[in-house]
């Protein structure tokens, strides 16, 4: 018997290719109901009403977006990906105002969207920023038996000095890396090495991170959705450190089985961060074919990658699981 609940939320901008592959094969499912939503477009463009009582238990009501109205309880799915910033919004407030318009509406319009009574969340947003934190990510792996480059976190130069001493060959990573300009341009901090003598006091201001360099000849994409694994072996043409910062048209991507120990792993990483879905990168010791987590990200792209079809349809699947019929 189908289930009452008949509607997929789509949480992100309305910018985001990626999320469009995943609508495009929902739509596809006979039945589904797919509706778009950017929180940030609260106002004439998306009102709201959320109803509690004790007679009810869960939150009753409708969601008006520019695409369809959707009653909050028969809401089966929610895929979370990438909503634009509620701060866009309110861009024209002056700041007290602005500050507190963006607290309210992701207090509110957000704590209803992310507290649907019996709603499957790919990925929900709580476990995302959990599973975000990189000293988070590789002390997971490790755990988990995963091989983790020798790292250092910390704001304190000497140590960082000694660190470079005692293991370089090392590289410098960003946490999260560059914020948008102010004109809305998106910038990166790559990967890089780095030598004990470019290490100063200037690092005592933030937190930093230094690694031991993997000496690889290529890199590993593994992305799981659900139970459904698909991976890459990743090459440029330069042997770059880092593959994200050339041309992507120029990457070699090569269909590679992911070993069993590590194909364990990752279904427990997932588990451990309440995940349903991870982009994880890898590098491949040149040496000895070792695999070597370098990190996970629980909202990746992966829309550029050879299988993109194929991953829409295992979203699909991921989404509607446990509930539609």
């Amino acid at each position: 018997m189908q289930s009452p609940q008949s509607t997929v939320i789509v949480i992100t901008s309305a910018e985001d290719v990626t999320a469009n592959l995943v609508i495009m094969a929902l739509n596809e499912r006979q039945g589904v109901q797919v509706a778009h939503v950017d929180p940030a477009d609260i106002g004439d463009v998306l009102s709201f009403d959320a109803h509690m009582g004790v007679e009810l238990g869960q939150w009753s009501g409708r969601l008006h977006t520019p695409s369809r109205d959707v009653a909050l309880d028969e809401v089966g799915a929610v895929y979370y990906r990438r909503p634009s910033p509620f701060s866009s919004r309110f861009a024209h407030l002056p700041e007290r105002e602005k500050e507190f318009a963006v607290t309210e509406a992701w207090h509110g319009l957000g704590g209803v969207l992310y507290n649907l009574h019996g709603a499957v969340y790919v990925n929900h947003p709580s476990a995302i920023n959990r599973a975000d934190f990189k000293p988070a990510q590789l002390q997971t792996a490790a755990q988990l038996c995963m091989p983790v480059p020798r790292t250092l976190i910390t704001n304190d130069a000497a140590r960082a000095r000694e660190f470079a001493a005692e293991h370089g060959p090392i590289i410098y990573k960003s946490f999260r890396g560059a914020p948008h300009a102010s004109d809305g341009q998106v910038a990166a901090i790559w990967t890089q090495p780095v030598t004990e003598h470019e290490i100063d006091d200037s690092i005592a201001m933030t937190a930093h991170m230094f690694q031991v360099q993997v000496l690889k000849n290529a890199d590993a994409r593994v992305t799981m959705i659900g139970q459904k694994v698909f991976a890459y072996r990743i090459t440029t043409p330069d042997g770059a450190l880092d593959w994200r910062r050339g041309d992507w048209g120029t990457l070699v991507h090569e269909p590679i089985d992911v070993p069993e120990p590590i194909e364990a792993a990752l279904h427990a990483y997932l588990d451990a961060f309440g995940l349903a879905f991870g982009c994880f990168d890898f590098a491949i010791e040149a040496e000895t074919g070792q695999w070597v987590f370098i990190e996970c990200n629980p909202n990746g792209q992966w829309a550029w990658l050879p299988d993109a079809e194929a991953m829409a349809q295992a979203f699909a699947d991921e989404i509607l699981k446990g509930w539609w019929s």
